[in-house]
């Protein structure tokens, strides 16, 4: 008979005790799969005294997370705490350095310290499995790494953040502005008191540095990940979204060019045909576009105790079975350098919703700026106010201009707006949002 896996869990919260809640109910399951029984012997957390509604007794207590990841009896250190530095970082390196697999949930750790704590797993032999750290259920790390292993890998795309996808779902299908709708996903959970992290789209970019190491072999850094959050976007953009056929998502984008890996989060416009923009409320997705295969799409929960807790036994479970992959997919040594590919250089469709001044020449003076920075418009729509009668009060009001371009470099379309707002033709600022082909 085969011993079993002993398994210690630092961090009791949603998350951990649904682990240890699955791993009881689970038991004759997982052993069957694994081939051999998996048993959680040692646990820590910062309450010993909170009610979580598990069975603990028979489980040693360890005082703190070090003494946990050094437990001479624990084979495989769970950790659930979150955050990118101590006390997860040292216990989880001390766990590595002592020849132990790791299974974690804590995508800031592993954006911020990825690489040293993969090098520690390959120095001393132990698994480290973060399946549960990028899209909760959804298994786009055991795609990317191992279903996608001999596939070339050209973009990778999604919605990362559920916090994101719901207001973005609720301003356009109630007419709220971002405001309403994050205190109501505030009121509801969703997000967060303190919700910059979300909606400014740094979640979004853990997530991908994450996953563009899987796609391209190159080292994790989130400061290669150029990033935008989601608070400019208004109900206009999203109805004049709607009637051009497209859809606005904050997406995690990290793609093959030739002038390098560009890694970028920023809201964009999607057409409504595309699996992608069939995704709504807290629901995440990634789309992986391979090398001589159509497009797949995973679509599925990305966060919550229950989903998480899920990735994170799977997790368990390929410890179990002997299972050692690279956690990035390729050894340390050779993974590859990036840097952050300028904004300036991207090539794309744009969305572009300015207020023009209702004056003789006002378009002229667009079309001309447009023109010289070589810029194609493939659309153009100008919503006047009221229908186009003239305001009571005789003065003049600037009248909402839609444009689409085809694809053009973005430093043409900065060069061409600066000079649209130095002539004074159109009020406040541009909106531009890219747009992201099929």
């Amino acid at each position: 008979m085969v011993a079993p896996l002993k398994v210690g869990i630092a961090g009791l919260g949603t998350v951990g005790a649904e682990v240890v809640r699955l791993i009881e109910t689970q038991a004759r399951v997982l052993a069957g799969r694994s081939g051999r029984g998996i048993r959680v012997v040692a646990v820590t957390a910062r309450s010993k005294a909170k009610k979580r509604g598990i069975d603990l007794r028979g489980v040693d207590w360890a005082k703190d997370p070090m003494t946990l990841a050094t437990h001479p009896e624990v084979d495989c250190f769970v950790e659930l705490m979150g955050g990118a530095g101590d006390p997860a970082l040292s216990a989880v390196d001390a766990a590595l350095s002592a020849g132990k697999s790791v299974v974690t949930a804590n995508k800031a750790l592993l954006a911020k310290h990825g690489l040293k704590l993969a090098k520690a797993a390959e120095k001393h032999g132990g698994a480290l499995n973060f399946e549960a750290a990028v899209g909760a259920a959804i298994p786009v790390i055991k795609t990317l790494r191992e279903g996608l292993a001999g596939t070339g890998v050209n973009r990778v795309y999604g919605i990362l953040n559920g916090t994101c996808n719901y207001i973005l779902t609720r301003m356009e299908q109630e007419g709220l502005s971002f405001a309403e709708c994050l205190k109501d996903a505030q009121r509801l959970g969703y997000a967060e008191a303190n919700p910059s992290f979300d909606v400014d789209g740094h979640d979004t970019a853990q997530k991908l540095a994450i996953l563009a190491s899987l796609a391209f072999g190159t080292k994790v850094a989130q400061s290669a990940v150029y990033v935008e959050g989601i608070s400019s976007i208004a109900p206009e953009d999203l109805r004049a979204a709607a009637d051009l056929g497209y859809r606005v998502k904050l997406l995690g984008v990290a793609v093959r060019t030739a002038k390098g890996i560009e890694q970028r989060v920023h809201p964009t416009m999607v057409p409504k045909s595309s699996s992608i923009a069939q995704v709504m409320g807290v629901t995440n997705a990634v789309t992986i576009d391979g090398e001589g295969i159509p497009p797949i799409t995973l679509v599925g929960p990305g966060a919550g105790g229950a989903a998480t807790a899920s990735a994170v036994v799977a997790d368990i479970a390929d410890v179990a079975r002997g299972i050692r992959a690279n956690p990035f997919g390729r050894p340390i040594a050779q993974l590859r350098d990036t840097k952050k590919a300028p904004m300036e250089r991207h090539e794309g469709g744009y969305y572009i919703r300015l207020l023009a001044r209702d004056f003789p020449g006002t378009a002229a003076a667009i079309a001309t700026r447009l023109a010289e920075q070589k810029i194609s418009i493939e659309s153009i729509v100008q919503r006047h106010p009221n229908g186009g009668a003239a305001p009571a009060d005789g003065k003049a009001v600037p009248v909402p201009v839609i444009l689409i371009t085809y694809a053009t470099h973005e430093d043409a379309v900065r060069r061409a707006l600066a000079a649209v707002q130095k002539d004074k033709v159109i009020s406040g600022r541009p909106q531009v949002i890219r747009i992201e082909k099929n």
